[in-house]
């Protein structure tokens, strides 16, 4: 057995298995196969710009034969709460319960059967012709939930990233009585980690959406989702372990999340977790398993906060695309802790700025170093980045603190909305410019690996 580590995430794989990561997903080789309420969320962002930012693994997980045998072999002390299975199609069954909550706390067995015909599998299937002529397939796996009655699933964007990609990439959505429905994208967004699928189906059981806002550490939580591919319809439990955690994905995207040690593993990705009265305040997203220093981690796994994405979610599924994300027109990069010994403040460098954009016409310079947004501190990109999607709309006016020179400066913006054509308006920044390109600070920039920076 060999270990894929892939930023401080490993997935369990043999070399023969075919058992890939990108999706977590596997391949097939063979031919033809009670605390006070918290505070409003503006007010506790500060928590999030200084919450250590942890890099951990997309939940996408594997599909096709002998991935859930394989990981049971290498954990054979762990056991998986799943559903009852039917004799007949070897399908959890379902229990006919009217989905509504009254805000009571359910018991776990109540909750299962209430919301199981709500959650879904998700497998995402391509067909290729090898070197040797020969047709192989592969397939990766996750989870979702029905959004309404008429055919919307959620789910997480890296999910069904493959499918944007690539016109051959299939998706299917199947449901616990065993019915399953070819899917399209209707939208998707990478920033936020979530997509919206359509089947042709009507009258499912959507969930019913919770308030993230109002959740406290220590509360009940529950996950139903479809870990290693296989093991579709489990239920697991856990409570909010932590909130407001910054956390950076192994796809370098930086969200706002919650924390829990609801067992989750891989294939798990865009499933829903519960609150204790079967409302949906979670989307399951990541799981850490180790540090940077490669010590191991056990029941560290993170969701996206439902009030977080509710909006971004009726967006994708009326219009496509998310209306009103805010934009500063710039593109940026962190300031090391090697250059901050030279008296550099910590923030985000503007290295690039968009020709007509709100940071041009609020005066803003390549090289002013952005430390605060309306009295907010943000020490690098990542926390500018989350701190703008996450309190921020198109046409906000904000007050950014900016240094330049060893002076500090306020500049009134009012944020444009993100597109395409004020992402196009931003210069391009070649990696042989980096100490070039009319920075104030002699040259001093972090170019992390020859990376571009990032887009604000």
């Amino acid at each position: 057995m060999t270990y894929q580590n892939d930023h401080d995430f490993h997935f369990y794989s043999s070399e023969n298995d075919g058992y890939r990561g990108g999706l977590g997903g596997y391949t097939d080789p063979t031919p033809g196969q009670s605390q006070p309420p918290r505070p409003p969320k503006k007010d506790g962002f500060a928590t999030k710009a200084v919450a250590l930012a942890l890099t951990c693994a997309l939940l996408g997980g594997g599909a096709g034969a002998g991935g859930a045998a394989l990981y049971l072999h290498l954990n054979p002390q762990q056991t998986v709460a799943s559903a009852p299975l039917n004799q007949e199609n070897n399908a959890p069954t379902v229990s006919t319960v009217v989905n509504q909550t009254t805000g009571k706390a359910l018991t776990p067995e109540q909750l299962y059967a209430q919301n199981l015909a709500s959650c879904v599998g998700i497998t995402i299937s391509t067909t290729a012709v090898n070197f040797y002529g020969q047709t192989t397939t592969a397939a990766a796996s996750g989870s979702g939930f029905v959004l309404s009655a008429d055919g919307y699933i959620v789910t997480n964007y890296h999910v069904i990233e493959d499918a944007l990609k690539d016109d051959s990439v299939t998706i299917e959505v199947s449901f616990a009585n065993s019915d399953k429905y070819a899917a399209k994208v209707v939208g998707a967004e990478k920033e936020n980690d979530v997509a919206v699928l359509k089947i042709e189906a009507t009258g499912l059981r959507p969930v019913v959406l919770g308030d993230s806002d109002q959740l406290v550490v220590g509360q009940t939580v529950y996950a139903i989702g479809n870990p290693l591919g296989e093991l579709t319809y489990t239920l697991t439990d856990g409570m909010v372990s932590a909130l407001d955690r910054l956390i950076t994905t192994d796809e370098s995207v930086t969200m706002n999340m919650l924390q829990t040690n609801c067992a989750i593993n891989p294939g798990n990705s865009g499933g829903p977790l519960f609150d204790a009265s079967g409302k949906v305040i979670g989307i399951v997203t990541a799981k850490q398993t180790r540090s940077s220093s490669g010590v191991s981690a056990e029941g560290l796994g993170f969701a996206i906060p439902i009030n977080d994405v509710k909006a971004i979610l009726s967006d994708l599924k009326d219009f496509g695309y998310v209306t009103g994300r805010p934009f500063l027109g710039i593109s940026g990069q962190n300031i090391s802790e090697a250059i901050q010994r030279y008296g550099i403040p910590a923030g985000a460098e503007v290295v690039a700025i968009g020709e007509g954009s709100c940071a041009q016409k609020a005066g803003m310079q390549v090289g002013d170093i952005i430390t605060a947004v309306d009295g907010t501190a943000v020490d690098s990109q990542s926390a500018l980045s989350a701190l703008l999607a996450s309190e921020y709309k198109a046409g906000d006016t904000i007050q950014v603190t900016v240094v330049r020179q060893q002076e500090e400066l306020t500049l009134t913006v009012t944020l444009d909305e993100r597109n395409e054509k004020t992402e196009a308006a931003i210069p391009e920044v070649e990696q042989n410019q980096q100490g070039q390109n009319g920075g104030s600070y002699g040259g001093y920039y972090d170019w992390p690996y020859g990376a571009f920076p990032y887009f604000w």
